[in-house]
């Protein structure tokens, strides 16, 4: 079976959900299509897919059109939060499967019988007939469409998540949402050699950092935070002699080294599976708190400590989370700033959350406040016990448990021929 994989170009985390999906699939012909940070994932870890087509570069007419192409092409598509290419495999009759790590963050504005309603009536004719059907829907309400529009969704769990499941299986007759553990790659997981020596001794994992508004040259205060921090860290921590920094800012020629009293810090984008090695055997992490590198610490027995929030799906994990050990000590933005809200909208609260960091960065009492708490939450940290780290650990595997994702993908798609059919 030809499979058309895409994702949602918004960080790595969708990206990598997809590539651990695709090494699902082997067996399949598994074709990425997309571009941005999405395409720049995919072609850093080609054993994924069997054809890498990047759109980059295209103009939006000729992506649409090579896009187009490889649907009808395929007998598949698999979409990771990527609601246009579920509009696209569902207007050119392609069964799709929507898988997302994300269900319960999605704002809807209106009622959800509504939305079903607008979905069962979108025009098959042609995807530019459905996409102005949908026009007037936020980016949120998007994804959930696609949710009622595919043929299958596998959601992975998370506070919230079984609740919206309901609402919607109620409001769409039909509605089934297979809810899923941990969407990682668990045959790269098991390939790690966790008994090797540790090439560094804190490993600071900023995430792929691009998504609809933040860019490594635009709206990147977050960034320039950082590169402002980094020598202060050196200077603060002695124990952490060699620091490596990893994350989407840093591919190609963006690598630095930061050189501080002996100490430093690299600051690399490695292959996916070069960083769970270095997530295996590096004593301590810090973590931009996305879901799915959150997911792989823990499958590797790791508690890490969840850095300050870069958008707002950052902020709605560590709120959904503040109950946890990995949410208490979390160095979030709120306490620098505690009486400064940041807007639940995606665009807005993300565009405050820049504004934040541009903030701590410029003002020297807001940044040595910033330098203080972030120490004073590495100090906790690094003083946690080792059964205080594991029940962290356990505590979150609890609260984020679901079937596991191959077995669902295996019962979804099979092994062979087309996907099954939509249960009851």
């Amino acid at each position: 079976m030809r499979i058309l994989l895409g994702a949602q170009n918004c960080g790595f985390g969708p990206a990598s959900e997809l590539v651990a999906v695709s090494r699902l699939l082997r067996g399949h012909r598994r074709v990425f299509v997309g571009d941005g940070i999405a395409a720049a994932f995919a072609r850093r870890n080609p054993d994924a897919f069997d054809t890498v087509r990047a759109t980059d570069g295209m103009t939006p007419d000729a992506a649409d059109r090579a896009a187009g192409e490889l649907v009808a092409e395929c007998d598949l598509v698999v979409s990771v939060m990527d609601a246009d290419l579920v509009v696209r495999a569902v207007v050119a009759g392609r069964p799709v499967v929507m898988v997302d790590s994300l269900f319960g963050f999605w704002r809807v504005r209106q009622p959800l019988g509504r939305l079903h309603e607008r979905c069962a009536a979108l025009p098959r004719s042609s995807l530019t007939a459905a996409r102005r059907h949908l026009d007037g829907l936020t980016p949120h309400e998007r994804v959930v469409a696609a949710h009622l529009l595919a043929t299958h969704r596998v959601v992975q769990n998370f506070p919230g998540v079984p609740e919206r499941a309901a609402e919607l299986a109620s409001a769409a007759d039909g509605f089934t949402a297979h809810l899923a553990g941990p969407v990682i790659d668990g045959e790269g997981l098991r390939t790690v050699d966790r008994d090797a020596a540790p090439a560094h001794d804190l490993l600071v994992d900023i995430g792929g950092f691009r998504n609809f508004l933040l860019d490594f040259d635009a709206h990147h205060d977050d960034l320039l935070l950082l590169r402002r921090w980094l020598p202060d860290l050196l200077r603060d921590w002695p124990r952490f002699g060699r620091v490596l920094v990893c994350g989407g800012p840093f591919g190609g020629h963006r690598k630095r080294t930061v050189t501080v009293a002996g100490r430093r810090a690299d600051c690399r984008l490695l292959p996916q599976r070069r960083l769970l090695q270095a997530v295996a055997t590096t004593p301590y992490q810090l973590l931009a708190p996305g879901l799915t590198a959150l997911h792989e610490a823990l499958a590797l027995d790791r508690l890490p400590l969840a850095t300050h929030e870069q958008h707002t799906a950052h902020v709605y994990t560590l709120d959904r989370l503040a109950g946890t050990l990995l949410g208490r000590g979390a160095a979030r933005f709120a306490d620098v700033l505690p009486d400064h809200p940041v807007p639940a909208d995606d665009l807005a609260g993300t565009a405050e959350l820049v504004r934040i960091a541009a903030r701590v960065r410029r003002d020297e009492a807001l940044y040595a406040r910033f330098r203080r708490t972030f120490n004073e939450r590495i100090e906790r940290y690094t003083a946690l016990t080792p059964a205080e780290r594991r029940h962290g650990v356990a505590e979150l595997r609890a609260l984020l448990g679901g079937e596991p994702a191959p077995e669902i993908l295996s019962r979804v798609i099979g092994p062979a021929g087309t996907p099954t059919t939509p249960g009851p």
